[in-house]
């Protein structure tokens, strides 16, 4: 049975700390839904029991910062791939800064790997849901891929504007992030 709360105890904090992977869904007033799946080691921050900064790095698409100018909702979710099952929704609102912004540097600080970074979004938590996630399947974690992490660390910084200008400027719903 599914269970809401408002905010996250210890419990599901030490959860959220030892998940490899998160997905997180975001919609514009139209066009497609968009639901993402998240890694990269050291890029989620609690800052308390309500409150959550997520470091966005860039990639293919950008569909997560288009969706959030119409709309600032977005769910994140966990789910327990290895151990005692559970889902974990965190349905939240919304800001996010770009380099362009001035409090930049100060969300930015909050992370150790920074390299390909294009957003940190602030996540103020609405609720909590929490369900039983039997229907999950076990898997073994492996590792995180390299491929990113190489990418990024073996290109520039102007590489990587470069990049994002040309793939992260729109949604694939032609809307637009206002990235630069």
């Amino acid at each position: 049975m599914a269970k809401f709360k408002e905010q996250l105890d210890d419990k599901l904090i030490e959860f959220i700390n030892n998940q490899k992977m998160f997905f997180v869904a975001t919609a514009p007033k139209e066009g497609k839904i968009n639901i993402s799946p998240k890694g990269l080691d050291g890029s989620l921050k609690i800052i308390d029991e309500k409150t959550i900064i997520w470091l966005n790095h860039f990639g293919s698409g950008n569909e997560t910062a288009a969706h959030l100018q119409e709309d600032n909702r977005l769910t994140m979710m966990f789910c327990a791939f290895e151990g005692k099952p559970l889902i974990l929704r965190l349905y939240c609102e919304v800001k996010f800064v770009q380099e362009k912004d001035e409090s930049w540097d100060e969300y930015i600080n909050h992370f150790e790997y920074t390299r390909g970074a294009r957003q940190v979004f602030e996540l103020n938590i609405l609720s909590v849901n929490s369900s039983c996630g039997m229907g999950v399947p076990l898997y073994d974690f492996v590792s995180q891929r390299d491929e990113l992490t190489d990418y990024y660390n073996n290109s520039s910084k102007e590489d990587h504007i470069k990049y994002m200008k040309k793939k992260n400027q729109i949604s694939f719903d032609g809307k637009a992030t206002n990235l630069f």
